[in-house]
């Protein structure tokens, strides 16, 4: 279920996606390996599905799962850090980003390396985006750019919003396509067509100048949802400029 939200959303189908998780509210307790599985798919595929539309607003209202594994509560928190922080409330932001550091501390102080781990990039990514909110983009480049450099690293399958597509959605609000544009094309790489990365390098290479490559982006976006029933602007935009194209 995790991967196919994660596809669903990746492929023009937000109300496939909508199901899985309705389907997912009305299951019952279930554990695997010591895991509450349950509290898991409902603190992870809400954040997920708010995240990848973009809707600041939903992220930041998430629920927190207060029987959810330490680990699965900051995701959520991590989630909301980010909708806080893009919708303009950093107290609200720095509040949430004070429970991941709550958690991440108490898996170091219990030598949960892996858990730990885990944590602080989530601490970094949404601590990136407060310090953007702050107007402190040095900082908050650099700290997304190290996230993104580890995961590139550690070449893991994720159904998350990858670091590196994060850094390009800031360098792009930033007003750096050219930067920007070359983020994308890195994350895609790793992480092949992903809406929000296939769309971002489309603006980027637009803002940039560099027309018939957004064309190009925006043709991979509409082929990857041909079938879907979406109807996202972005989507819009791009069936106009292929269409414009022909």
């Amino acid at each position: 279920m995790d991967f196919l939200i994660y596809a669903y959303l990746q492929s023009g189908r937000e109300a496939d996606a909508a199901k899985v998780i309705d389907e997912v509210k009305t299951m019952p307790a279930m554990e695997m390996a010591g895991m509450d599985m349950h509290s898991f798919a409902m603190s992870k595929f809400p954040a997920m599905y708010a995240l990848e539309l973009h809707r600041w607003s939903e992220a930041a209202a998430l629920p927190v799962i207060s029987k959810a594994e330490a680990g699965d509560r900051a995701y959520t928190y991590w989630a909301r850090t980010i909708g806080c922080a893009r919708s303009g409330d950093l107290t609200g932001a720095n509040k949430n980003l004070a429970e991941i550091d709550a958690i991440h501390k108490d898996y170091e102080a219990r030598k949960k390396t892996y858990r730990a781990e885990y944590t602080d990039a989530l601490y970094q990514e949404a601590s990136a985006w407060v310090l953007h909110g702050e107007g402190k983009d040095e900082q908050a480049t650099a700290m997304l750019r190290k996230v993104a450099d580890h995961e590139d690293a550690v070449g893991e399958e994720q159904t998350s919003m990858p670091a590196r597509e994060m850094l390009a959605d800031m360098l792009l609000e930033m007003k750096r396509p050219e930067q920007a544009l070359a983020e994308y094309k890195g994350d895609l790489k790793f992480n092949p067509k992903r809406f929000n990365g296939l769309y971002g390098a489309a603006q980027a290479a637009e803002m940039a100048g560099q027309t018939s490559e957004a064309t190009e982006y925006y043709a991979v976006l509409v082929k990857t949802c041909e079938g879907g029933s979406s109807a996202r602007p972005e989507l819009a935009k791009a069936k106009q400029a292929v269409v414009a194209l022909k």
